[in-house]
Order: structure tokens, then sequence, then C-alpha cells
């Protein structure tokens, strides 16, 4: 049995009700949707065991027994350190994670949503918050903007684009500040768990200045693959060999992870 100091672990939030996704949010809970027939899940957690990251706790809502019962039956994770806590059906982010805030075991933890899927060196990143002695580091990514832009230099219009990707913006009101997009991911000490959050209706709008004003933050862009899944379109999109970038990610990614069982193996 591993000591607590021997734990890394994995906040990954899963109660929510996928309201987006209309029918299909409707059968399942969204962390069971399946890309390229495997859960998200799936995907989150095997990405997160490859950077080093060996215990998992899952506050569950919205249809929790079926999330409940694929763990059950599904031989892949029968060695895994995973608990599955019902945090209930109605319950907010905030209290979701007050109410799992004692399985967390690891000095420093990663907090992240059951909804994307991602590919990139988060250990490195990790070493760097633990380094940096940093109590949050935000994890940034690029994202899909579908409003058309222009694009200007010195004043002069040099292109049109649609759909562009982007990974940071302008404040209208704060001239100087550039606005860097976040991908639901961050890493914290769980020292921050000491803040009085419990009853935040909107966690991160209200919780993350309160930390940010009191502790040392620190920001990191991924240098990798993110993709979040809010409707029908984000799945259809990593399913169309149209869009060849993100179709071959999934299949390296799953390629990836089957190589690293090999070696977990192997030792």
């Amino acid at each position: 049995m591993k000591n607590k100091e021997q734990y890394k672990t994995a906040v990954i939030l899963c109660g929510g009700r996928g309201t987006r996704l209309g029918l299909l949010g409707k059968k399942l809970p969204k962390t069971l949707i399946k890309v390229h027939k495997k859960p998200i899940i799936w995907y989150i957690i095997k990405i997160l065991k490859k950077n080093s990251f060996n215990h998992f706790v899952l506050p569950m809502g919205y249809k929790g027994k079926m999330i409940q019962k694929y763990f059950k039956n599904n031989p892949d994770f029968k060695k895994y350190k995973i608990d599955l806590v019902r945090t209930g059906e109605n319950a907010s982010i905030a209290n979701r994670i007050y109410k799992i805030r004692k399985n967390i075991l690891s000095k420093n933890f990663i907090l992240l949503n059951g909804d994307a899927i991602f590919n990139f060196n988060l250990k490195k990143i990790f070493y760097r918050h633990l380094k940096k002695k940093s109590y949050i580091t935000f994890i940034g990514s690029d994202a899909q903007l579908n409003y058309g832009i222009v694009g200007m230099e010195k004043n002069k219009v040099k292109s049109f684009d649609r759909e562009t990707q982007f990974y940071a913006v302008k404040s209208k009101n704060k001239k100087n500040l550039t606005g860097y997009i976040y991908s639901g991911i961050s890493i914290i000490n769980n020292k921050v768990l000491n803040l009085n959050f419990k009853n935040c209706i909107n966690f991160e709008k209200e919780f993350y200045p309160s930390i940010i004003k009191k502790y040392k933050a620190h920001f990191e862009s991924i240098n990798g693959f993110w993709h979040s899944i809010d409707n029908q379109k984000d799945i259809e999109f990593l399913h169309s060999e149209e869009n060849k970038f993100k179709y071959k990610q999934i299949k390296k990614i799953k390629k990836e992870i089957k190589l690293n069982e090999k070696k977990l193996l192997e030792k």
C-alpha cells in the first residue's frame, strides 16, 4: 500500500447534465459519451496515468450510477485507485469539491473538467508548479472563434478569416490586460481549500479571484492537443476525417496509451 505522500490526486468533475448535447445528454452523462469507441473519461484517466497521476476522485452528480457501473464492469481500471463519490444530482461545482476535499491525498492536485480530451506534457507543468511553489497554476489552451476576424497591422486591414483558433483576447475596458483562454485544468495546492468556497454559486468566477488575491498564482500554456466537448458538433468534429489534425490526434492518443500500458506491464 502506498503512503499518502506517494499519491498524485486528480479531481475530475463529472456531475454536469450536458444540456447542450440534446438527446445524447439525456441518455448519458457527458463523460461517458464515446469518441472513437471509447468514453471521454477513458481518455482523461489514461492520459493522466501516463503523466504519473495515480489517484482519481470523481465527484458524481447527474446519472452517477451509470458512471459507477462503467468502472465496476471495466477491467481496464481494475488496478486503479478511483474514488467515486456521489455528491448530489443538483449540487454546485463548489459544493461537489467541498464534499470530496478530504478524499484528496496529495498536497498538490489537479482539478479538471470531465468533458475534454487532451494530450500534452502535464507532468512537466506539474513539476514547474512545484518548483515555483505556486498555490495555483492555470493551464491555458487555444479555442475556436466562430465569428469573422479582420486582421490588422499598423492600422491597415491585412486579412479576413472565420473559425480562427485563438489563445488570447484583449480587454475592451482594461487596455493593458491580455486575457488567455482557460482550459478548465488547474493545479492546486490543497491549502487553498481552507478558504470559504462551499457556497459559491459560480466556483471559477468567485473562488479563483480570491485565490489569486491571497496566494501565488502561475499560468502555463498547453503545448499539445486539447479539445473540449460541449455539443454534438464537437463530437462530430473528432470523428470527421475531413478534420485531419484532430482526427489523427485521437488516433495518436490511443496509440500512446497502448504503448504506455505496455511499458507499465513490463516493469
